[in-house]
């Protein structure tokens, strides 16, 4: 092991295990450390490019002589090792950050509170049906330095979340999307929206008048930003009419309009795949970075009809006994489940909980006083869960694992009922991940 390297990555996920096989392939001096365990898959990817690693601890005096460091965007700025890297002014970076360094494919660069990772696989869904070389990464797929260490794509199709726009400096989108901003991840910002609100808009940095930026014209916090900010990218507005000669896409006379600027195409709500309001939007935003990109109409038209929705949202699992079990694991804050609440159009036993963020759930109290007939509460502290809904909901009950939350819901529901998980609340208390969630959930439900 070297006393000094180029190129220090924290974090041997994904996201980190291919930013080390990117640096080393571009001849850098490359040391990975993890605090916890690496998975023998990327540890054999370690061995595979003879990289430096270590687990089970940071060694601080070899990490704080690092030339650049690339950290996990599950790694807080706070945590006292990235303060040092701060205090010795050594450049701390994502992996976004250095890969893009080693690409010249135009990047669509997708974020948002919610929806971002339907809006992602819907585009990649898009490009993929047209021929185009396309990559899939980011928050979703593959690492994206490992894809531009070995693949030769003309596109890459990126979910951006906070943490990782929190580590770009240079990077730049060509087509930027900014969904909507709502409270989320708070414990990571201090719990001061403001700081969450400028890590979304990170997604413009560097972005000139030959880009374009996609947005939710009805998201109040995106206009009020707008308006203090200076976009020098081409506006794309969603959800109202763009003047004449502008890009958007929006909804008239129970049609979905996009425009890009010089001809239209028309679609019913209808021949959409994805339905409800939440994916309307989702649909536009794919729908008219496709339209920019200059595919053809037909393509843009069948893959909005033939697209499959992701695991874990609004997921439907089976029907048993007359009792619809849908999945929406992936809902990890109070909007996703607002979402998902409006969705459903049943009685509902809604199983809810997990690490909470800083949660307010008092924008949901209408929807759960008008659909959800119990809860089920999937946490080792639901507190905050029984403080925000005793009085409006008369059983609530805790549980501690997918299988007891499912026995529990099911004998609270009745024929004709739907139980729906939807948690609002991150899973780390009682799973490895919201997948891991969703999985033990599936698996429970057909195992009744």
């Amino acid at each position: 092991m070297k006393q000094k390297y180029n190129i220090v990555v924290l974090g041997a996920g994904e996201s980190g295990v291919g930013t080390a096989v990117l640096a080393k392939t571009k001849g850098f001096d490359v040391f990975v450390s993890d605090k916890g365990k690496i998975d023998k898959k990327y540890r054999r990817v370690l061995r595979k490019y003879d990289i430096d690693f270590e687990e089970g601890n940071h060694t601080e005096n070899l990490i704080l002589t690092a030339g650049e460091v690339v950290k996990s965007p599950g790694i807080p700025d706070t945590v006292p090792l990235i303060q040092m890297l701060h205090s010795k002014r050594i450049p701390v970076i994502s992996e976004i950050e250095f890969a893009s360094r080693y690409t010249s494919a135009k990047i669509i660069g997708i974020t948002g509170s919610n929806g971002k990772t339907t809006t992602t696989l819907l585009t990649y869904h898009i490009l993929k049906k047209a021929g185009l070389k396309v990559g899939l990464a980011g928050n979703v797929g593959k690492s994206f330095a490992q894809q531009v260490a070995f693949r030769n794509f003309d596109v890459y199709v990126l979910e951006l979340s906070s943490f990782q726009l929190d580590g770009c400096f240079e990077f730049k989108v060509d087509i930027a999307v900014l969904l909507n901003i709502t409270p989320d991840h708070l414990d990571r910002y201090d719990y001061n929206f403001k700081k969450y609100v400028d890590s979304k808009f990170r997604v413009l940095q560097n972005q000139t008048s030959a880009d374009q930026f996609i947005f939710w014209s009805g998201d109040p916090v995106i206009q009020q930003e707008m308006k203090k900010r200076e976009i020098k990218a081409r506006l794309v507005p969603l959800g109202k009419i763009p003047e004449r000669g502008q890009a958007g896409a929006y909804e008239t006379e129970g049609k979905i309009v996009f425009d890009n600027g010089i001809n239209k195409i028309f679609m019913t709500l209808e021949q959409l795949a994805l339905q409800g309001k939440h994916n309307k939007t989702n649909s536009m935003a794919a729908g008219v970075a496709a339209h920019l990109m200059e595919i053809r109409k037909e393509t843009i038209k069948q893959s909005l009809s033939d697209f499959q929705n992701i695991a874990h949202r609004l997921e439907f699992v089976a029907t048993i006994h007359g009792i619809s079990f849908i999945n929406d694991s992936k809902a990890t804050n109070v909007n996703s489940t607002w979402y998902a609440l409006e969705y459903v159009d049943k009685p509902t036993v809604w199983i809810v909980g997990g690490v909470d963020k800083g949660n307010d759930y008092d924008t949901l109290k209408p929807l759960v006083k008008e659909k959800v007939k119990a809860i089920v509460c999937l946490g080792l502290d639901n507190a905050s869960i029984h403080k925000a809904f005793d009085g409006t909901v008369d059983t609530i009950i805790d549980t501690e694992s997918a299988k007891e939350a499912v026995d529990t819901a099911y004998y609270l529901a009745d024929k004709g009922d739907i139980v729906l998980l939807s948690p609002a609340c991150a899973s780390f208390d009682l799973f490895e991940n919201f997948e891991d969630r969703g999985n033990q959930f599936k698996q429970a439900v057909n195992e009744l």
